[in-house]
């Protein structure tokens, strides 16, 4: 077999790894020597320039807004990536790289942080991004008013003020050694000052793409930004709000769209085996929660949350509903991707007797609540509740399912938090770049869905943020991660593998980002059309 026999035969059927292309090469007789060499040759290991890629995703909303201080859902989180520069890029291999801020150092008590933003960088109207649009930006998301996603970023937050045209100083009222890892939280996108404030609904931006339409929760189209500071490979692209399952997988496989979220798992094996596709896994940070409101009755009991986390059987939502793709949870959401997860938690098993006993501590015999639930909630969320509810049943607790249409499930989520309701209701992370990013984002500040409030929770969590003794901070974590477990209005059965499916002429780096699905919402930035 000559060399160019060997290419063609191991990528015959397009994208391969280059493990995998080794390993073929090694089976055929080829050296390691040989085999190195030949994938570095190979076109399919190349990103390639050029072409349109069209992506079907859930969920879009009407109510989608170009001002990111809401974003929750890969419809706009990707849009944001596309047409705005953000502060800090999460790489797929867990460093801390440069975006629109090119280099940073801390004073020596790490309560200072000084951020050098990009020269040269421009927004796509041609204006230079200054240090003002950068923070006007971030503190768009901050004040006691904010409602932002991103609010709990900056709570340890004294001062973001501008050093001269390019450097601005964000003063912390404590040491915090991982601070500019939190800067890459997805809201946090640069836009230019108009009036004083960033221009977010006027569509400019400094990324990689320009904006040339966007119609809320329906699509949003791209094309390349021949001025950006960062290269990427298509020439345009285009997101298509697909929330219907069956709709978006029939999409990719009539090639009406290259790459889609979420497929159903009850499918993906035929997907991964259907001719021109391909499935990706990655084992990240995204987990499920069924949330409790820990300020209404009875949920501010903690023995009424325990009982109804005695109530579910993880081992069989893990096998039935998600098909072993993801791992058993333990009520917390720090999974084992991150640096300092604890592994000796343990997950409460299915214990009827156990969820009784924790219900007449409480001063009741049963049990009976409401659980709002919709498909788009997340993959198998309606399979997951149902399943729940025959789970708790056993231990006297009547869980009454109230289904919502998918399209208008967040909406109706809005309403019940907004009228501090007490129903519980499905919701999902994908999970935060660090350990503190995590646990100050999920139970503190305006996404703290149960309404958890726990004074040593937050003493661990400030002391960890100055803590440079990597033991010491691993024990933090590990006690903030078992009061969550045990204390906290939310039950998270599951830690759950994100899973894409693509058309085999979409290429994409070997190694995937493990924080949020479609190698973390950077696909448009990463991804390529193969020649």
């Amino acid at each position: 077999m000559t060399d160019r026999d060997l290419i063609q035969h191991l990528t015959r059927r397009g994208r391969i790894s280059r493990r995998g292309f080794i390993t073929g090469a090694l089976a055929a007789g080829f050296s390691l020597a040989t085999a190195e060499r030949l994938w570095a040759q190979s076109e399919v290991a190349k990103p390639a320039s050029g072409g349109h890629i069209k992506l079907g995703i859930t969920v879009g909303q009407a109510s989608d807004t170009l001002d990111p201080a809401n974003w929750g859902e890969s419809f706009m989180i990707l849009t944001g990536f596309a047409i705005r520069g953000g502060i800090l890029e999460y790489g797929a291999d867990g460093t801390l790289k440069p975006d629109l801020v090119e280099s940073w150092e801390h004073t020596d008590d790490v309560t200072k942080w000084i951020f050098k933003v990009r020269k040269g960088a421009t927004f796509s109207n041609g204006k230079t991004v200054t240090a003002e649009d950068v923070v006007a930006s971030l503190n768009h998301h901050r004040g006691p008013d904010s409602k932002s996603g991103a609010k709990s970023v900056f709570q340890s937050v004294k001062d973001i003020k501008a050093d001269g045209a390019d450097s601005f100083i964000i003063e912390l009222d404590a040491p915090a050694i991982e601070f500019p890892y939190l800067l890459t939280d997805y809201h946090l996108t640069v836009a230019p000052l108009k009036d004083g404030k960033p221009d977010y609904l006027g569509g400019i931006g400094a990324g990689p793409f320009i904006l040339e339409n966007f119609e809320p929760g329906v699509r949003a189209s791209f094309k390349r930004n021949p001025n950006a500071y960062k290269a990427v490979n298509f020439d345009s692209a285009e997101i298509i709000s697909i929330v219907d399952d069956v709709a978006r997988q029939s999409a990719l496989v009539t090639g009406a769209v290259d790459v889609i979220n979420r497929p159903d798992l009850k499918t993906v094996d035929l997907l991964a085996k259907a001719r021109g596709l391909q499935v990706g896994e990655v084992a990240g940070r995204r987990h499920y929660w069924l949330v409790m409101n820990n300020t209404t009755d009875p949920f501010t009991n903690n023995d009424i949350r325990t009982a109804l986390k005695y109530g579910i059987d993880r081992e069989e939502i893990l096998k039935l509903v998600y098909l072993n793709h993801g791992a058993v949870a333990n009520d917390q959401p720090i999974t084992p991707a991150y640096k300092f997860h604890d592994p000796a938690i343990a997950a409460k098993p299915l214990d009827p007797d156990k969820a009784k006993f924790h219900l007449k501590k409480a001063g009741v015999d049963t049990l009976e609540v409401e659980f709002i639930v919709a498909t788009s909630a997340f993959d198998g969320a309606l399979d997951m509740v149902t399943l729940y509810q025959k789970h708790a049943e056993k231990a006297g607790i009547k869980i009454n399912i109230r289904k919502e249409a998918p399209d208008g499930y967040w909406d109706s989520i809005d309403r019940l938090r907004k009228a501090n309701g007490n129903s519980l209701y499905a919701t999902w992370w994908a999970g935060r770049p660090t350990e503190d990013g995590m646990l100050t984002g999920g139970y503190t500040g305006p996404w703290n869905y149960s309404h958890w409030e726990n004074e040593k929770f937050v003493s661990l969590l400030t002391a960890a943020r100055s803590e440079v003794d990597e033991t010491k901070r691993r024990q933090m974590y590990g006690e903030m991660q078992q009061l969550v477990s045990d204390e906290s209005g939310v039950v998270i059965p599951v830690w759950a593998n994100t899973i894409h499916a693509q058309s085999d002429k979409i290429g994409h780096p070997e190694k995937l980002g493990t924080g949020s699905e479609l190698d973390d919402h950077r696909l448009l930035e990463r991804w390529w059309r193969k020649s």
